[in-house]
């Protein structure tokens, strides 16, 4: 049986319309999930959309609507995404869903049962835009002289009773958690962060609301909504059945979760979400990875200063897997990075045309050329050869330790060191000269051309899979699931290539 992989990206909130951040997390996820497939992993991949809370309530009273309508309208956009975007998904879960709806009451059930709950008055500060409650020492003072939360939302002091979570209660668990399980939360910087709250002192926190009716009712009391995290963040176990009264034939995949999320929930999933498992009695993910966030050239992106970055005019212009590769290779993952056209054209030109596409273009060209379109068998291979092939296997080891790490931006670049010396070899042996006086030798580099770029293919499905596959086409090489365990046994000699298309023209 294979080992299992369960990974999801944050559900977005239905409420805004997707924009550069939730295709970054969903792009960084696929690769991610892609390859845990390719190493032969049986893979579950989820993202889905938030759809509870003060905020879809009072967007919806606006227009005039139901919730439930402006949630369906607006879910429909985050799920079309998914396609646009080349997801490999398994599932895209709503929280309007029933079988979430009973996943989060059970774990309210669970959390009563242990006497981690307990009605009390509420009295503080609570931002709709993040759904979060704030201590006072956590708002920065505005140039309005008002409070503001981290992210720039506005805050509004409310009094209104509540079921309170004994989060108090678990500051030494969760230190211990993170003491002991050191790559639960990842990058480091982000792990010393959230130990440096939880160390600062937790408050038991607020986890229904009376003031709104838009969400799950806490089954001991109807008057009470679910607070909105707490709803949310039980996505998770019941996209595999895990919080269901009969768990599923995928409940076992639990025990294998990777949560990728934005480094504004950070809070969130690596303090508030442990502390409700723990509190329930349940098994915790193995790690929450925070990403950063982008800019646009340098300037913070907002609604306001009207440069929020569209993801889908971006893939219109430019092409899927050039926005995939740029998010991916520009900034280490972990990092927040800065988005620039100047940026993508720059990696469009010189990475993927000049490096990836020349190196296709020119050898299979002459394939096409000189040999009828068959690759050549291959004569006696020089040291040279033996080791460029079978270099691959140490870039699959390495590729493995890279990405268990999270380490994409990495991965990437031992790919494309590989392609630089694929290119090296190529202008080195000079095939174009070979052609006039030694025949078998150049049988012999264009069939080693093929075979890495062939291995590059591979190498480059989780990031650009769209590419990987017309590469393959064009080989012919048939390959219905790519595998690293398959990767000397796809064929390439005698094969007849297929019509050539150039991957990526160069943007003047």
């Amino acid at each position: 049986m294979p080992k299992k992989f369960y990974i999801t990206t944050p559900i977005y909130y239905v409420n805004d319309v997707p924009h550069i951040g939730h295709a970054y997390t969903s792009v960084a996820t696929d690769c991610l999930a892609r390859f845990k497939r390719m190493e032969g992993f049986d893979v579950r991949f989820q993202t889905g959309t938030d759809e509870h809370g003060l905020k879809i309530q009072k967007a919806a009273d606006k227009l005039g609507i139901k919730p439930i309508d402006l949630c369906d309208k607006n879910s429909k956009v985050f799920e079309k995404l998914t396609g646009t975007l080349n997801l490999s998904n398994n599932d895209f879960i709503r929280t309007t869903e029933a079988r979430h709806v009973e996943g989060a009451q059970n774990l309210w059930d669970k959390l009563q049962e242990n006497d981690q709950i307990y009605l009390d008055e509420y009295e503080g500060w609570y931002s709709v835009n993040d759904e979060t409650f704030y201590n006072e020492k956590d708002l920065i003072k505005g140039e309005d002289g008002n409070l503001k939360t981290p992210t720039g939302g506005t805050v509004d002091w409310i009094t209104e009773k509540s079921y309170f979570f004994k989060l108090s209660e678990w500051s030494k668990k969760l230190l211990e958690l993170y003491t002991q399980n050191p790559h639960f939360i990842k990058p480091e910087s982000k792990r010393n962060e959230v130990i440096s709250f939880v160390k600062g002192g937790l408050k038991d926190l607020s986890v229904s609301r009376t003031s709104f009716k838009w969400g799950i009712k806490t089954p001991n009391d109807p008057d009470h909504i679910m607070y909105v995290w707490l709803d949310a963040l039980t996505c998770y176990p019941n996209g595999v059945g895990y919080l269901s009264q009969s768990k599923n034939d995928l409940s076992d995949f639990w025990s294998e979760t990777t949560h990728i999320v934005g480094k504004d929930i950070l809070r969130h999933h690596a303090v508030y979400w442990p502390a409700f498992l723990m509190a329930a009695n349940l098994e915790l993910p193995k790690r929450i990875f925070a990403h950063g966030w982008w800019t646009n050239e340098g300037n913070k992106i907002s609604k306001s200063l009207g440069n929020v970055i569209d993801p889908i005019n971006i893939i219109s212009e430019y092409g899927l897997d050039q926005f995939r590769y740029f998010i991916l290779r520009e900034v280490p993952f972990g990092n927040d990075g800065d988005f620039s056209i100047k940026a993508l054209r720059n990696r469009i030109n010189s990475d993927l045309s000049n490096d990836l596409g020349n190196l296709c273009q020119r050898s299979l060209s002459m394939i096409h050329k000189h040999l009828n379109g068959n690759i050549p068998n291959k004569g006696t291979l020089n040291n040279e050869e033996e080791e460029l092939i079978n270099r691959s296997e140490k870039i699959i080891s390495d590729s493995i330790e890279l990405m268990n790490d999270q380490k994409i931006h990495e991965y990437i670049k031992l790919i494309w060191d590989y392609i630089n010396d694929a290119n090296k070899y190529f202008n080195d042996q000079k095939p174009w000269e070979l052609i006039k006086n030694d025949i078998d030798r150049f049988n012999t580099v264009l069939n080693i051309t093929c075979d890495l770029i062939k291995r590059i293919g591979i190498f480059i499905y989780p990031i650009m899979p769209d590419t990987s596959n017309k590469l393959m086409k064009m080989m012919n090489i048939d390959i219905k699931e790519i595998s690293f365990s398959k990767m000397n046994s796809y064929s390439i000699d005698g094969n007849k290539i297929n019509p050539l298309s150039q991957l990526f023209p160069r943007i003047d």
